[in-house]
């Protein structure tokens, strides 16, 4: 197996249960992070060496991914595993994933890369390099058996975790926030190319929104290798005032009213937790042109995407300036209404993805081992 990041690592860590439910012997090895670990996975290389995002910062860590992969594919024809199961990471995985389909071995790939959003060219890729497809959206399977390729709607694995209605003050003591504040989590990326681009205008913004609103509280989940990155930000951005806890996102976001929070998983994760939000994202200038010319929607937020409208805001690249994520921000404290008939939203779309994904993905992935 191979998760490229922290979201990744989450949902491999998710389906590993299932995995070892159905075959308790089970082996697993290959890139993976912490939430693996604890279900047994033998991490030859951390899932944080997989972390970048944008064209230019790849380029600039290339040689060394690249020579993750070549080592890691070596191996694997050595060891000739029974499934290699690619989570995500498609710009890693699924050219892996290609080279050991052709030597014979059994390629499962889960999550489909966003074919439907942008990058169209990629659904050739996916068609060599996965024998199966495990989808998390109701939309993708039939995208999929259009091109010939097998998939099956698992739905996704944190609509099963996250409750439905989940319990605020409960996240508020256990982080020991009081009880009726207005709490703003700020989730500024996981990645450490998305924290040096969005936490200082992330924290720009919170120190606009407290000087409007002195009683605000502002809480960071933090991955732990990039929480002196984090504090360091919000001491330059001089925020004086905020919690940064190392992990915990979840409790953060069951405790927050409001989010500031960068573009990617996390979005979907707050959307499960019924809370407002306000999307911002940032890239190098050179990766955002080209990303711009692969997109095929107008909506980079999965909230969006998946209700094919602008629920929440998007404040992306020279948009994303403190002013206007502090308004966009505040402007949820101030409507009461619009937060309940986002909330209302939220729940349909949890319903919509929550299945059994770990005992559905086993099931598949089964079905690929008998051939």
């Amino acid at each position: 197996m191979v998760a490229g990041e922290a979201s990744g690592d989450l949902l491999a860590g998710l389906l590993l249960q299932g995995l070892k439910a159905r075959w308790p012997a089970l082996q697993a090895g290959g890139i993976g992070g912490a939430v693996m670990g604890r279900q047994g996975f033998d991490a030859w290389w951390p899932s944080e060496k997989l972390s970048v995002r944008g064209y230019v910062e790849v380029l600039r860590h290339y040689r060394e991914i690249a020579g993750i992969r070549d080592r890691l594919r070596q191996r694997l024809l050595q060891e000739r595993p029974d499934a290699f199961i690619g989570v995500d990471a498609p710009d890693f995985n699924l050219d892996l994933e290609a080279g050991l389909r052709s030597e014979g071995i059994r390629t499962v790939h889960f999550i489909c890369p966003s074919v439907w959003a942008w990058r169209p060219e990629r659904i050739e890729k996916i068609r060599r390099s996965a024998d199966h497809v495990l989808c998390i959206f109701p939309f993708e399977p039939e995208l999929l058996a259009r091109h010939g390729i097998g998939a099956t709607y698992v739905g996704h694995p944190l609509a099963s975790v996250i409750p439905v209605e989940p319990d605020r003050l409960a996240a508020r003591r256990s982080l020991g926030l009081p009880d009726q504040a207005e709490i703003v989590a700020i989730l500024p990326g996981s990645r450490r190319s998305e924290v040096q681009y969005l936490a200082r205008r992330f924290f720009e913004a919170a120190v606009q929104m407290k000087a409007r609103r002195p009683g605000l509280i502002f809480v960071v989940p933090a991955v732990p290798t990039l929480r002196e990155s984090i504090a360091s930000h919000a001491r330059a951005a001089g925020l004086d005032e905020v919690l940064i806890v190392e992990g915990r996102s979840h409790e953060v976001l069951a405790a927050c009213d409001v989010t500031l929070i960068a573009s990617g998983t996390a979005t979907l994760e707050a959307a499960l937790f019924k809370r407002p939000m306000v999307i911002g994202y940032n890239m190098h200038w050179l990766s955002w042109i080209i990303m711009r010319r692969k997109q095929l929607q107008p909506w980079v937020g999965l909230p969006n995407i998946l209700s094919q409208a602008f629920v929440v805001p998007e404040l992306l690249q020279d948009a994303a300036t403190p002013q206007a994520l502090a308004d966009a921000t505040l402007a949820w404290l101030d409507d009461p209404a619009r937060v309940q008939a986002v909330q209302a939203r939220f729940t349909d779309m949890h319903h919509l993805l929550r299945r059994d994904t770990a005992q559905l993905a086993t099931d598949a992935i089964e079905k690929v081992l008998e051939g």
